[in-house]
Parts: C-alpha cells; structure tokens; sequence
C-alpha cells in the first residue's frame, strides 16, 4: 500500500513540482455550475461535493447539506453524439500534468470523454504527501459520485457508459467506488453508478484500508487494475492477491502487469526518485476490514482488532520505510493501451 504520510523533503519537492506544473490550467477561472444540462464545452468548471470525514459518514449520506465546490477539467471528443466517459481520481501529490494532457488526448482520440477532477486544489491543499488527514480519503470518494452524478446529465455524456480510474490514493477511489454498501448510501438517482472501475498503482490493498471480501461486497461492474510489477511503494502482490479475492467473489476482474514499471509511471519527469524515509505498509500486513460493521480484523487468526492491540498490529507488522517512483513512457503507453482496450469492451455492452 502507499505511504499515506510521507515525511520527506524529496517528496515534498515531488509535490511542489507537480504544483507548479499544473498551475497554468489550475490558475484559471471556473465557471460554477449546478449541473451540464446546458452541455457546456471542454472547460474548467466547479461543481458541488462535500467532506465526510469517515466511511460511516460517508455511507450515511449528507445530511447535513454541506457544500464544497471542487473543480473539474472536461474534456469532450469532436462530433456532437452521445458518448461514454471516465472520470479521473489523483493522486496524495494532487491533479498531475498528465491527467491533463495525456490521459485525456489518448481518451479523446478513441471517443472518449474525460472528467479530471481536482479534489485538493478546492479546498486549499497542494498535496497530502506530508499529512493525509488534511483531506479525508471518503472526501475523494464523494468528490467521484458528485463528478459522476454531473457528467451524466451532460447531453453528450451516455450515463450509463461513465467508469472511473483513479491513481494511487485515487486508485483506493476507483475500488471503493465499486463497493455495493458505499453506492447505496449516496443515493444517486435513477439508479446512476459507475459502469467500470480502473485502479492504477492503487492504494488500499493491504492494512486499514482493505476490506474482508465476500459475495455482495463489491458491484458486478468490471474492474482492471493496472500496475507495474517493480513498483516498491504500493507493491503489485497485495492488489493482485486482493483483486484475486473480489473476481472469485462475483466481480469481472482483469490485472495488467506492467512489467519494470515502477510507482508514478505515467508521470512526465523520467528521473527515478529514491524516498529512503518513505512510509508504507508492508506486504503481510493482516488487518482489513469488515464493510458490514466497520470493525478491523487479523485475517490470518480472524480476531477482531481495535484500540491496543490495533495499534500493535500496524507497528509490529505493518510498517516500513523506503520506496521509489520513476515515470516511464513505454509503461505509460502499455497502460492507456490496456485502459483503452478494456473501456471499448465494457462500453460495447
């Protein structure tokens, strides 16, 4: 899993990095909109979300009509028929050059429309590299139904032809997003959800965040999960072992390997980045969690972890430091081919 709370100057240096890059479509204005029945254009465009602080809360729905405006980066295909679109999740180092550019040009040419959405930017955050709490990772998964729910009412947007693919943090998005119990608490009306989900270098597949896989947990919507096998940040094993659970449980499951790839691979900067302080969590890792009742687990022993024994859990076998990233335009290219590849199949339904 990925190091949810880097505390190293050179992953700073990552972040501030991507900040700048994307400041020039970021500094832009965005016209608010409360939906895109006028079928806007390609664009910049701030929307309504909100910020629940943890799952309970984000299954419970919003009560308490909060509203944040996020932004969305929509970039449409040329001709004027319905067509389908994928929603893109970021990353702890924020919105990316290439959820802007690459990403959506590889979309585009194949017909494809694309949502980027910018959950930390909205709410006065660069990046979570340092401190994940600054943004609740539930806040990334309201923030994709709310992109969900706008792009289905564009003219030009099949509603029901919408996937999401998120990218490390945001690959736990494009997983959860997935999860039946999580789907039903937003409500979405007319019985909206995603229509395939993509994690790539996810997230989540290994401590806090994973959860006991069993029939019903997950939605028959397919999934492709994406990641490079020499990845030592969010390790391939665990995802390829969780992914492996949630297909025999009843989803459709693909796993691409992208062999040398190492974490960030899509990133445009092909210089390899060694974080010998980078916090992640370790392969054996045994704790996951039941959806049903929120309660944490030693998969290995089945005991029911919490408070003490929790916390010794994760330090005892849960912790490490070290990990690197290296974008890599071969990976890159083997990646959009494969997400492309499979967006077809699932839209051809």
């Amino acid at each position: 899993m990925k190091a949810y709370m880097f505390r190293i100057s050179a992953m700073t240096m990552f972040a501030i990095v991507l900040a700048v890059t994307c400041a020039g479509p970021m500094a832009h204005a965005q016209q608010v909109v409360a939906d895109f029945s006028a079928g806007p254009p390609s664009g910049q465009y701030s929307f309504s979300s909100w910020t629940p602080k943890t799952l309970p809360e984000l299954i419970k729905g919003n009560s308490s009509g909060e509203d944040v405006k996020i932004i969305g980066h929509l970039f449409l295909p040329s001709g004027t028929g319905k067509v389908p679109a994928v929603v893109l999740i970021h990353g702890s180092g924020g919105i990316y050059s290439a959820m802007l550019d690459f990403w959506p040009k590889r979309f585009n040419a194949e017909g494809i429309a694309v949502l980027a959405v910018d959950s930390f930017g909205p709410r006065g955050v660069k990046s979570t590299a340092d401190d994940q709490s600054q943004v609740p990772f539930t806040a990334d998964v309201a923030d994709a139904f709310a992109a969900l729910k706008l792009l289905a009412s564009h003219p030009r947007i099949d509603p029901g032809r919408i996937a999401v693919m998120g990218f490390s943090r945001g690959g736990i998005t494009a997983w959860r997003t997935g999860v039946e119990r999580i789907i039903a608490g937003q409500k979405l009306p007319n019985g909206l959800r995603f229509a395939a989900h993509v994690p790539v270098y996810s997230g989540g597949c290994v401590g806090l965040f994973r959860l006991n896989v069993k029939p019903g947990v997950f939605s028959k919507a397919p999934m492709l999960w994406i990641h490079g096998d020499a990845d030592d940040y969010c390790t391939m094993a665990p995802c390829q072992d969780y992914a492996d659970r949630i297909g025999k449980a009843g989803t459709p499951v693909g796993f691409v390997v992208i062999k040398g790839a190492r974490h960030k691979f899509d990133y445009d900067d092909q210089k390899r980045y060694d974080l010998r302080t980078a916090q992640k969590t370790l392969d054996s890792c045994p704790i996951e969690m039941d959806i049903d009742t929120f309660a944490y687990y030693d998969r290995s022993t089945g005991q029911s972890l919490s408070g003490g024994p929790l916390a010794a859990v994760m330090k005892k076998s849960c912790s490490a430091l070290g990990a690197s990233y290296e974008g890599n335009r071969d990976a890159r290219d083997k990646a959009a081919q494969a997400a492309t590849a499979f967006f077809h199949k699932v839209f051809a339904r």
